[in-house]
């Protein structure tokens, strides 16, 4: 039996991962650790509160969620989405994984032009009375007014303090990026890819946007992560979905 720790993204919480988290409980018989980081857990009958915790903490909860499942599994798989990518690439890099998957992962952070096309659409859905059912709308809405600057700067921190143990990953890498992410670039995955050292396996989603797991390819994605993690064979193709 394997173990896998599926991290969540800043500001958001373990329905962010849900779909996937959920698939790999029914259909394998690994133990999957989906973690609230501290601070977070909106979507859990919780509000946000980011005013006084720190980037350190959020790693070093991984972290200790990381050692239980190692101490009960020889195998640890570790999935990150945005952030929560950066920190599972942290852990990957510094201790041992079989497989390393990366969703909509921050390693560059925002894309203005991308945001701004959000927003007209935003205003086109108002005007057809959809837009209370768009989930990126309500994902945005719900965190408004929540994130102090304070927390916003350890994100950056965060950030900073994971990047460079982009060059220590050894294990097999799966990346994958929406193209019409508002939030982190899909240009990002040319760093990522360049800063790892091994060869990754990249799938691009077109209709996607930041909430990859949540969003209209959600069931490709899924059988794409869970083909990749369940492969004896290390991926070393670039695919493309279209």
């Amino acid at each position: 039996m394997s173990g896998c720790l599926v991290i969540h993204g800043f500001t958001g919480g373990p329905y962010e991962v849900e779909p996937l988290a959920n698939y790999l409980e029914e259909t394998t018989d690994w133990e999957i650790i989906t973690p609230s980081l501290p601070g977070h857990g909106l979507g859990e009958g919780r509000e946000l509160d980011l005013s006084k915790v720190t980037y350190e903490e959020w790693i070093t909860h991984c972290e200790q969620c990381y050692f239980d499942l190692s101490k009960r599994h020889e195998k640890i798989y570790i999935i990150g989405f945005s952030m929560g990518g950066m920190i599972a690439a942290y852990l990957a890099a510094k201790y041992t994984c079989e497989k390393l998957v990366l969703l909509s992962t921050s390693r560059r952070y925002i894309s203005i032009p991308r945001i701004s096309l959000d927003i007209v659409m935003f205003g086109q859905k108002a005007i057809r009375k959809k837009l209370g059912t768009d989930p990126l709308f309500n994902h945005y809405k719900s965190k408004y007014g929540s994130i102090p600057v304070r927390a916003t700067i350890e994100f950056l921190k965060c950030m900073k303090f994971t990047k460079p143990y982009l060059q220590d990953i050894h294990c097999p890498v799966f990346i994958a990026q929406g193209m019409q992410d508002g939030i982190v670039p899909f240009k990002s995955v040319h760093y990522l890819d360049k800063e790892i050292p091994v060869d990754a396996e990249i799938m691009y989603f077109h209709d996607s946007k930041h909430l990859i797991c949540l969003g209209e390819d959600r069931d490709i994605l899924i059988t794409s992560v869970v083909r990749f993690l369940q492969d004896k064979q290390n991926h070393n193709t670039l695919a493309e979905n279209s």
